[in-house]
């Protein structure tokens, strides 16, 4: 089916035409089929077209998960454009910069997210369409889209300072989605929609259930905690589902009981704990745990590894390249290495990017000529990973070529937060990395050296205005002077040995917890965080806590003291003297050992 359609619409509409009263897609109540889904897209990509949408026009989408989001995205590419997603979450700024880089003249957003893109571009409001579209066409409209045409644009962060947006275009999508080897999708399949659009695992999400005839669930807005997104898959019994590393090592630890309906479970975006991945399989039999591998420049996934049996001890492999892609491992002289020999991964095929929207430069030297290919402008993109074959073929993850990173399944470039500090005043240097804490993974980490004047708390506060909540630092820290090696250079590994226990410069004095509840929940966050003491006062998120030390945070509350908290609770409290006085409210001022074989925990009411 791949090779005989030209564009993701087109196969939608295939799908559509074949399976027209099959729900297509979800969100509680709100269902869609697909004959419903496609003449709901016709009708706005017209109304797209009559705003200036056309071929290769891009247009920004600033949505919370919903069904309508869907069908704005579906109703772009039958416009003829492609979607640049712009994430709710991430401060106004940044949406000026992206609206700027992307050329951004029209954008579709809703309610919820109108303010923050307000004034930056023809903002059409998705809630009050109804009107509008209502006297639109509802057949196809078969705007002439090739493979080649762009479907969408994903930013990633950039070394610069700048982000880049890779060009996908259809074809890409297609490779990803239709007569895969990785993954078989069936009409009973249902996928669960949880990525924000900014991230190209949403790709996967999005298009496979939907040009194979299967289901979407649309997890329902707000934060991906493990207990939601189990909640969700128990609820719409959902097959497939996709998950970060980080939130993979969450559900693993977490309400794994719940998810008993999946046969695939995906995790990706870093390195996969051969502990939780044996977790998994032990706990839900007869599943398949694919861990995916690939940059953005590729479109999702470059390489998987499908395991139905532990794999013990060693790391998980990135597996062999997916159906249409190839691998190679070469030296620094683009020559191949030998099996068992570390190398740089570069990959090729039909899954590339066309390059990065408005940077040439950078597109010739990332996307290198394909000596291997008799195909004329073949190309291979340089992932700058390094990896290993092994003897039966799978490649081993070995790190990073560059300094790229990720961290919670984001991919950050250190120097685009290192320019961003560099840029407050009176910061003289700056060095950004990446600490590991064994039980919430990875936090980024920034060292300056500055005036005295210049407050870590304030820092924090200055690039969460202006930086997309994965890039602000957990920690910021002032140094004397940052370490350097021999040659002059930062001695980053230096960085990241070095620990930040001291409680950060908060806007609140310190105030020594009281005994009892406030002295217990404030040594829980404080072996959590690495820090040698917290103040009552302190507020969790100031001190840098996140969604995934906030879901840890939560478990052992609930282990202590047998309560079911929530994530709004701790957002609505929280410092530890409000978190104390909820919990005491709750009736559990001391710390029971409740039985697993008790019954569910109460919940926190207030």
């Amino acid at each position: 089916m791949g090779s005989t359609v030209a564009s993701v619409h087109a196969a939608f509409e295939r799908r559509a035409a074949r399976t027209p009263d099959t729900v297509a897609i979800g969100l509680g109540g709100d269902r869609l089929t697909y004959r419903q889904l496609n003449e709901r897209a016709n009708r706005l990509a017209r109304h797209l077209r009559e705003g200036g949408a056309g071929v290769e026009t891009p247009v920004g989408v600033c949505l919370e998960r919903s069904v309508g989001t869907v069908v704005a995205l579906l109703a772009v590419l039958k416009a003829g454009g492609h979607y640049v997603a712009l994430d709710p979450r991430q401060p106004r700024a940044r949406h000026e910069l992206l609206v700027a880089e992307a050329g951004l003249d029209l954008l579709i957003a809703h309610g919820p997210t109108l303010e923050g893109v307000a004034g930056l571009a023809r903002v059409q409001d998705l809630d009050v369409l109804d009107e509008a579209l209502a006297g639109q066409p509802a057949g196809n409209l078969g705007v002439p889209v090739g493979p080649e045409t762009a479907a969408y644009i994903a930013y990633t962060s950039g070394s610069t300072g700048t982000p880049k947006g890779a060009v996908v275009p259809h074809r890409a999508v297609l490779r990803l989605v239709l007569d895969s080897d990785y993954l078989t999708v069936g009409p009973d399949d249902v996928f669960l929609m949880a990525a924000p659009l900014a991230f190209d695992a949403s790709t996967l999400e999005i298009w496979a259930p939907l040009l194979n005839g299967a289901r979407l669930a649309v997890q329902p807005p707000g934060g991906l905690s493990p207990e939601a997104l189990a909640a969700t898959v128990a609820e719409e019994g959902v097959s497939v589902l996709w998950l970060t590393a980080g939130l993979f090592h969450q559900m693993a630890e977490g309400p794994l009981d719940r998810l008993g309906g999946l046969r695939v479970l995906l995790a990706g975006g870093d390195v996969l704990s051969p502990r939780h991945v044996d977790r998994v399989l032990a706990a839900l039999p007869g599943i398949t745990v694919v861990n995916g591998y690939g940059p953005t420049e590729n479109t999702t996934f470059t390489c998987c590894h499908p395991m139905t049996a532990p794999v013990g001890d060693g790391p998980v492999p990135i597996g062999r390249p997916v159906n249409g892609t190839e691998v190679h491992v070469l030296d620094g002289a683009l020559r191949p290495v030998p099996d068992g020999t570390a190398g740089e991964l570069y990959a090729g095929g039909s899954g590339l990017a066309r390059g990065y929207a408005g940077r040439a430069a950078l597109t010739a030297d990332r996307f290198v000529p394909d000596p291997f290919s008799g195909r004329p402008g073949a190309r291979l993109y340089r992932t700058g990973d390094l990896v290993r074959r092994r003897p039966d073929g799978a490649l081993d993850f070995l790190g990073r070529a560059d300094r790229q990173v990720k961290v919670r399944g984001f991919r950050i470039e250190p120097g685009e937060v290192e320019n961003a500090l560099l840029d407050q005043p009176g910061v003289r240097d700056a060095g950004v990395v990446v600490h590991t804490h064994p039980e919430t993974g990875k936090r980024l980490v920034a060292f300056f050296t500055g005036d005295d004047d210049v407050r870590p708390a304030a820092l924090r506060e200055a690039l969460a205005r202006t930086l997309p909540p994965h890039l602000v630092p957990s920690a910021v820290a002032r140094l004397g002077a940052l370490p350097l090696t021999a040659n002059g250079k930062v001695d980053r590994a230096a960085l990241e040995a070095r620990e930040i226990r001291e409680r950060p410069d908060l806007d609140s004095d310190f105030r020594s917890p009281s005994p009892g509840l406030e002295h217990e929940l404030a040594a829980l966050w404080a072996e959590l965080m690495g820090l040698d003491e917290i103040g009552a006062d302190d507020d969790f998120f100031e001190l840098g806590g996140h969604s995934l030390q906030a879901t840890v945070l939560i478990r052992r509350i609930g282990e202590r003291y047998g309560l079911r908290v929530r994530l709004r609770d701790l957002y609505l409290n929280p410092t530890v003297a409000e978190l104390a006085e909820l919990v005491e409210e709750s009736g559990a001022t001391t710390a029971p050992d409740p039985s697993p074989a008790s019954g569910p925990l109460p919940e926190v009411r207030r």
